[in-house]
């Protein structure tokens, strides 16, 4: 169908995101990628002048500090039937998904949400990223988003002028239980609006407006967003970033931080000369001519000022203190009001002056950004194995894998924290609980090393039959004789 015309893709009548919505996720993309605008002053002059915002990158440094809390290379995806786990392992390895999703999900945390999609290309299942600008929920959802929309924009030129082409791809489910998936294009010559609809052919030949697939039980994209109700609207199955909350504490950050390197640029050394001083005398040494100057030529900032008999002018400094301790610690305390507004615990960020530093704490279980962690893993891994449940039914669909389809319960994710726990500080801690008796030795190795219940089972007994080993090794051989072997 052609005629149809769209404004904002929120104009669509599927579509379930209000433009409040909509604009929310834009804004957490300016705050992640920290693109503000020019700064606009008075000179002396009373000359309008612009320049560049300085800012620290907060919301970046969140965003990807967390996420490197929560998940990387090493983390294993595995399935309990070996067919299925040979064809997921193949998969994810040749789309290297580790690191890409590694890399995502810093997408996620920062502008609320993210979709995975497993497509065919070729003889190989692949797994896309869908961002949040580009994933909204359809009107038939509830809070558990199971139908969506999915827009790619692409550029063509034509007659030396800009078209701004649209692909909205729908997946729902009809009253029969079956999978639709809907192609829409559209173009406008304005960058801004959607346009348009138009025939797939004038940028997607071989794409097909609609396409019907059976046998699947679930969607064919997973929805993962950050944990915690969505304030702003509590009806929007979408996520809230985790700075969602914190921007305006950002706003003061960086508006306090460009005052500080203004300042600094400002507090450069002003002096106060007499204006006979930096006039420029001529002398004759034979035939050479000869310039001299009563004042420092490279002195970059000075003010000149006619003295006159009446009013004598000295050379005098001006230069004014910077503020830098006032300014770091506003700063500080800005940056502390953000971790409590984000959820991680108290010295995570801090500001030395010249640039925002991280912290990796040792932590215990009851902290802020432990429990924090926590609740991120718990979604990230229920996304995962519904991820792979998908790529394993679209597999089969498409005759690229001819195993069982795991269930949710046959998939297990290992996420590693070791970037996240000091392990010499776990071992310490748990030497002492069981030094204290307040601890088995096998749960003390459970935690300490991070082994299974049955691995930290055979450890300890290993451990017992060395010290008992160990003990007999150097009985007397009275004791022999007296107890025996």
């Amino acid at each position: 169908m052609t005629g149809q015309s769209l404004g904002n893709i929120t104009e669509h009548p599927k579509i379930a995101v209000t433009q409040e919505e909509y604009n929310r996720i834009s804004r957490n993309l300016t705050y992640y990628q920290s693109k503000w605008p020019e700064i606009e002053y008075l000179n002396s002059n009373h000359e309008k002048k612009k320049r560049s915002m300085n800012h620290l990158p907060i919301a970046r440094t969140a965003s990807k500090k967390i996420a490197s809390l929560v998940f990387n290379e090493q983390a294993e995806i595995t399935v309990d039937d070996a067919t299925a786990n040979n064809f997921i392992q193949e998969t994810l390895k040749n789309d290297r998904f580790n690191k890409s999703f590694e890399r995502y999900l810093e997408s996620c945390l920062a502008l609320g949400g993210l979709a995975m999609r497993p497509y065919v290309s070729g003889d190989s299942v692949r797994v896309s990223f869908v961002q949040a600008p580009v994933f909204l929920p359809l009107q038939s959802n509830t809070q558990d988003i199971s139908s969506a929309a999915i827009v790619t924009k692409t550029i063509k030129t034509i007659d030396k002028k800009n078209v701004y082409y649209t692909l909205i791809e729908f997946h729902e489910w009809d009253k029969d239980g079956k999978y639709v998936i809907t192609n829409e294009l559209y173009r406008s010559t304005e960058k801004e609006k959607v346009g348009d609809r138009v025939p797939l052919a004038e940028v997607y030949e071989d794409l097909e407006e609609e396409v019907i697939l059976e046998q699947l039980t679930r969607p064919l994209f997973t929805y993962l967003k950050p944990p915690g109700m969505n304030n702003k609207d509590i009806n929007s199955p979408l996520g809230l970033s985790i700075f969602d909350n914190a921007k305006s504490t950002i706003d003061f950050i960086n508006t306090t931080y460009d005052e500080f390197r203004w300042e600094v640029k400002m507090g450069q050394r002003r002096v106060i000369v007499p204006d006979q001083t930096v006039r420029v005398g001529f002398a004759r040494d034979g035939d050479i001519d000869l310039v001299k100057r009563e004042f420092d030529p490279e002195q970059n900032v000075y003010e000149q000022i006619d003295g006159g008999k009446d009013t004598p002018v000295s050379i005098t400094d001006l230069t004014t203190p910077i503020r830098s301790d006032d300014y770091i610690k506003a700063i500080n305390e800005g940056l502390a009001l953000f971790e409590m507004q984000i959820g991680v615990s108290a010295g995570m960020f801090t500001f030395d002056g010249k640039s925002m530093k991280t912290a990796t704490e040792v932590v215990s279980e009851n902290s802020d950004t432990y429990q924090m962690r926590n609740s991120i893993v718990s979604l990230v891994e229920q996304s995962i194995k519904e991820l792979v449940v998908s790529i394993c039914e679209l597999g089969a669909l498409y005759d690229l894998y001819n195993g069982p389809i795991p269930t949710l319960e046959n998939v297990t994710i290992s996420l590693d924290d070791g970037i996240f726990t000091d392990k010499n500080a776990q071992l310490d801690y748990y030497t002492k609980a069981l030094a204290s008796g307040l601890v088995s030795r096998e749960y003390a190795i459970e935690k300490a090393l991070g082994f299974s219940t049955e691995e930290a089972k055979k450890m300890a007994e290993a451990v017992r039959k060395e010290a008992v080993d160990d003990v007999g090794s150097v009985r007397s051989q009275t004791d022999v004789d007296i107890y025996g072997e």
